[in-house]
């Protein structure tokens, strides 16, 4: 019997001063089996510190050659590509192709994930964005994961402040330059 994705719910306070975008999300993921939990709690706060209108996530397993998370405009076209972890140097060419950003966010080491991709020949490598995310904060916010969970998150600076049942957690985001390496 094929195990199923588990359902989990985010509700979000979002408060980003760096772009001044002031909301109230409720997002809804599944996880799929395969899944770890830093990558659901990463795909989440991807989503939040990318929020704009037109965001959405992709069907996931069903739709393996879409973005993980993509803002398009009125007409459908994908304006920003946003995967998260380690994509490999081809889907990130080809993003490259059909968007006209691209950002990564990842929970794994970045350095390895730059340097696995500047070996590769990728469409515009140097506008690629890779933001790692404070590996602490990712944890922090593993132990304290629920199905349903309702956080403030708040970015300044590039510095993500999250609270969740009481408990503050906090932590960086860092952007490494692909073509730097």
């Amino acid at each position: 019997m094929a195990l199923t994705a588990t359902m989990y719910t985010f509700e979000v306070q979002l408060s980003d001063t760096d772009r001044h975008v002031y909301e109230a999300l409720s997002l809804r993921l599944a996880c799929q089996p395969s899944e770890t939990a830093e990558y659901l709690v990463t795909r989440a706060l991807a989503y939040c510190f990318e929020y704009a209108e037109g965001i959405a996530f992709s069907r996931g397993l069903a739709e393996p050659e879409e973005p993980t998370i993509a803002i398009r405009d009125l007409t459908g076209a994908i304006q920003t590509w946003i995967d998260i972890g380690t994509p490999d140097a081809a889907r990130v060419h080809k993003a490259s192709k059909a968007a006209g950003r691209v950002v990564i966010y990842t929970h794994k080491d970045p350095v390895l994930l730059v340097q696995k991709l500047a070996a590769e020949r990728i469409h515009r490598a140097e506008a690629v964005e890779i933001y790692a995310i404070d590996r602490s904060l990712v944890a922090g916010m593993v132990e304290r994961l629920e199905r349903r969970l309702t956080l403030d998150l708040m970015i300044t600076d590039h510095h993500v402040y999250v609270t969740i049942a009481g408990a503050t957690l906090d932590g960086v985001v860092t952007r490494y330059p692909l073509a730097a390496v």
